[in-house]
């Protein structure tokens, strides 16, 4: 007997950690008996042992238990989320813009370049341009920005004066006193502004460098993520989510790149215009229609009329004249543009997509409306070849 207990005291303690809670002792009680059946059911393939076998699920304990555990998870995610929406869309727009550059890695690693060095090529590429971007694009822009400021007082007296254009709609419109209540309407002082703004610019850029920086991981961990989350899914389904999920990822990626190139065309259409007119300020408002191109439905829209209204400083006909040149160019984007750069990738629903991006406007403003599409497509997707065939055989 003293053998076997001696024997039993060994297996105890090959299973019993020798860098947790030394030294083992038979005062342990049920724990060492166990601790011996954990030695027996090691092996050199499973070192900690195969799986156990599953809870009754149909018991009521487990089904009391897990419906009292998911209120509280649910509620406990709910707090979360809520306390941490800033940095998730910060971490959102990162894996959109991974998502949106994952097309050009893969492309160069199929052609023969390993994975880091094609991620790292593809981002400095981009950063190259936007760096060469911003470079380009800061002088004149501060040239125009302290223009603006000088030519402020004059604006304000011709909407002062009412033999002239703007005059008679500040008389009819008001204007200037809604732009004064809508600075003034705060309650704060001019110094509680300007601390405001330069708190608001910091976290942009804080922002911007973080998004920038996860951008990359992402993009270096994208074969890794996609293993990951694929794993989640049970085996026998795996690869028809393997094939709805890479469809998933090609069309977001297709769409992200697509529209960047749209914008892009759109922001220099739109400069040469303004500069064929000598609209003021005419760089100043391209990047400002090419960054709100990016909004799908309603961003050209918002962007014509504020460029129309910078036109209207020069006269009544070229207003009029860049009011028809928005319309016909936003029917140049719809139906060429769009089509032949994006293609058939990304094909929603009129109805869709403007509820789309109402929603996403809604719940995270202008970041959900530039991710509204992809998310509405990936959503249609995966309702025409999962619930519908369901829904079809019930």
């Amino acid at each position: 007997m003293a053998s076997v207990s001696g024997t039993g005291h060994d297996r105890a303690h090959e299973a019993h950690s020798d860098m947790v809670a030394q030294p083992h002792s038979d005062e342990e009680g049920p724990v060492a008996e166990a601790e011996v059946r954990a030695a027996e059911i090691r092996s050199a393939e499973r070192p900690l042992g195969p799986p156990g076998r599953r809870f009754d699920r149909r018991s009521p304990f487990f089904i009391g238990l897990t419906a009292s555990a998911g209120v509280a998870v649910t509620y406990g995610a709910v707090q979360v989320l809520s306390s941490l929406s800033s940095i998730l869309v910060v971490i959102g727009v990162a894996f959109f813009l991974a998502l949106g550059l994952e097309p050009l890695v893969s492309w160069l690693v199929k052609h023969g370049l390993r994975r880091p060095l094609a991620t790292g090529l593809v981002f400095v590429v981009f950063l190259a341009l936007m760096g060469a971007f911003v470079a380009a694009a800061i002088p004149p822009l501060a040239q125009q920005a302290n223009e603006l400021i000088r030519q402020a007082p004059l604006y304000l007296q011709q909407a002062q004066d009412n033999s002239s254009t703007i005059g008679r709609l500040n008389d009819r419109f008001h204007l200037q006193q809604r732009i004064t209540d809508m600075i003034n309407g705060a309650d704060g002082s001019a110094f509680n502004g300007v601390v405001s703004a330069g708190t608001a610019v910091f976290e942009v850029l804080a922002d911007t460098l973080i998004a920038i920086i996860l951008t990359l991981y992402f993009l270096a961990d994208m074969p890794r993520m996609r293993t990951a989350m694929y794993r989640l899914v049970p085996h026998t389904r795996r690869p028809r989510a393997i094939l709805i999920g890479d469809e998933v990822f090609a069309k977001v990626g297709s769409y992200v790149l697509g529209n960047v190139l749209i914008s892009v065309i759109t922001g220099v259409v739109t400069l040469i215009w303004l500069a064929i007119f000598d609209v003021p300020y005419p760089l100043l408002l391209a990047i400002f229609v090419a960054i709100l191109d990016l909004v799908p439905v309603v961003g050209s829209t918002i962007a014509g009329v504020v460029v129309a209204a910078v036109s209207l400083t020069v006269s009544l006909p070229v207003c009029v004249a860049t009011v028809a040149f928005f319309i016909v160019f936003r029917l140049l984007e719809d139906y060429l543009l769009v089509p032949r750069i994006i293609g058939r990738a990304v094909k929603v629903p009129a109805l869709i997509t403007v509820v789309a991006v109402l929603l996403g406007g809604a719940l995270l403003g202008i970041v959900g409306a530039l991710v509204a599409i992809p998310v509405a497509t990936a959503l249609q997707l995966i309702m025409q070849e999962v619930l519908y065939p369901r829904l079809d055989k019930a």
